[in-house]
């Protein structure tokens, strides 16, 4: 009994492989041009997770009309507010193929790069697996949580 209790807490220690993919390699596009091109080949219809985090992690994946949707509403908000002339805050674990999409919010980023001290977590991510729970250190600007539910009110989810 007590190497089948060792054997489930070493099934629960291993990360999964959403958290393989969250806090494995990831590839920035830098440029507005690579974030454009890299919406219009994404697969809508791939069965995406939508998470804001600080929100309720998605038990479904999105169907393609919202995650075209969301990666309209998106575009437009990191044009709107990332006040630069690269973007450098999306990032894919693959950019002609993704799996994993990590969106940061052009208000919180600390480093995203990961050079901090402090882990900053994206605003956003985009997954064809089941998330993890991922709970910011820092609380969620309303600003954020009404431009959540805006989106999911355009989308007729609440």
């Amino acid at each position: 009994m007590q190497a089948n209790a060792q054997t489930n807490a070493q099934l629960t220690a291993q990360p999964s492989e959403f958290d393989r993919l969250f806090d494995g390699t990831l590839y920035s596009l830098l440029s507005w041009q690579q974030l454009t091109a890299f919406w219009e080949r994404l697969d809508t219809g791939a069965g995406w997770y939508l998470y804001a985090l600080g929100e309720e992690r998605p038990n479904e994946p999105a169907d393609a009309e919202h995650v075209a949707a969301f990666t309209r509403e998106i575009d437009a908000l990191l044009h709107r507010e990332h006040h630069e002339d690269y973007c450098g805050i999306v990032y894919a674990d693959d950019v002609e193929n993704p799996n994993l999409i990590k969106i940061y919010d052009p208000n919180h980023l600390g480093t995203s790069c990961g050079s901090s001290k402090h882990r900053i977590l994206p605003g956003w991510v985009m997954s064809k697996l089941p998330p993890s729970d991922l709970a910011p250190s820092h609380l969620v600007p309303q600003n954020r949580k009404r431009w959540w539910q805006g989106f999911l009110d355009l989308i007729g989810a609440n």
